[in-house]
């Protein structure tokens, strides 16, 4: 017959080791999904740079850098082709976006229907401090489809310092960092004084 220090020690066997079996088939760490990038990303950075009149060092330093080198390349083509804005002068704010496409949209969105072409370099300023760039284009967008205020009143308005880019890396989105998953809803064939289309590129 089991004592009681025997049954104690039979439950404690019935209940642990099938846990500890389960706890042992975990992998201890996680797999990281590493970033695919190939010489084929850094060359088309590189060119599409260079095509803007990027210095060579320019070019290097921005696409060698970035986490995702196409993308900088995209944003800086598609905000000066939208804004005419200097090419050099968007690299430096596409370099520190941690999402140059989002930037992009931001950049053009707001720019689409300004009549004042001073405006646009603050667009281009108020879009790089914006942590969640596309989302303040639809706040900006938004309020002047109805409130017919200076550009730089609604950019103000809609700026957040706890939505502002601190000490910024060139295209990294920090781990756990989600996508914005906010989109402008922009028409695509715009009447006078409506708001931005989404591809204003196009």
């Amino acid at each position: 017959m089991l004592n009681h220090k025997n049954l104690l020690t039979t439950a404690f066997k019935g209940i642990c080791l099938p846990v500890l079996t389960l706890l042992a088939s975990i992998p201890t760490s996680l797999p990281i999904q590493a970033v695919t990038t190939s010489a084929k990303d850094y060359r088309l950075c590189a060119f599409q740079l260079l095509k803007l009149g990027i210095s060579e060092e320019n070019a290097s330093k921005a696409c060698s850098n970035a986490l995702y080198p196409e993308d900088i390349s995209a944003c800086v083509i598609k905000i000066e082709r939208q804004t005419k804005l200097a090419a050099q002068d968007v690299l430096n704010t596409c370099e520190k976006s941690r999402y140059p496409l989002d930037l992009a949209k931001c950049v053009n969105g707001i720019s689409y229907n300004l009549d004042q072409e001073e405006a646009k370099p603050a667009v281009l300023d108020y879009c790089g401090r914006s942590l969640l760039p596309v989302r303040f284009a639809n706040c900006v967008v938004g309020l002047r489809t109805e409130i017919k205020s200076e550009p730089v009143k609604a950019m103000d308005s809609c700026i957040d310092t706890k939505n502002l880019v601190i000490n910024p890396e060139p295209s990294f989105i920090p781990a756990g960092q989600e996508q914005p998953k906010f989109a402008p809803t922009f028409e695509t064939q715009p009447t006078p004084g409506t708001i931005t289309p989404e591809n204003p590129e196009q």
